[in-house]
């Protein structure tokens, strides 16, 4: 992962309502969960909530699937495990007795 794109996303978790958002998607697991259930559990106006999974879809933490008449969204794991990734990949470099230092690519 490039470092730029790691502080874009670090950046939009950086909001409490979008992290809050992002919490509750990675709690609802695989399944996601609809915009309306995430609305009544945040207790966020629409529109704000509109906006803010907007700003998580666009850094690729989150997706958007419809199903008939229903969004769901997802937390988008593989992208939290490339930002966790990155963020540890160099843990220890400069520490000469670290033995299990792995580099960023």
């Amino acid at each position: 992962m490039k470092i730029d794109d790691a502080a874009t996303r670090l950046e939009a978790l950086g909001n409490r309502t979008r992290l809050q958002i992002y919490r509750a998607l990675v709690r609802a697991g695989r399944s996601g969960m609809p915009v309306g259930r995430l609305q009544e559990k945040l207790k966020i106006p629409a529109s704000t909530l509109s906006h803010h999974i907007k700003s998580l879809v666009a850094v690729g933490l989150v997706s958007q699937v419809r199903e008939s008449t229903t969004l769901v969204c997802h937390a988008n794991y593989d992208s939290m495990q490339g930002l966790v990734d990155f963020l540890v990949s160099e843990c220890c470099a400069d520490e000469t007795e670290c033995k299990d230092t792995k580099s960023a690519a």
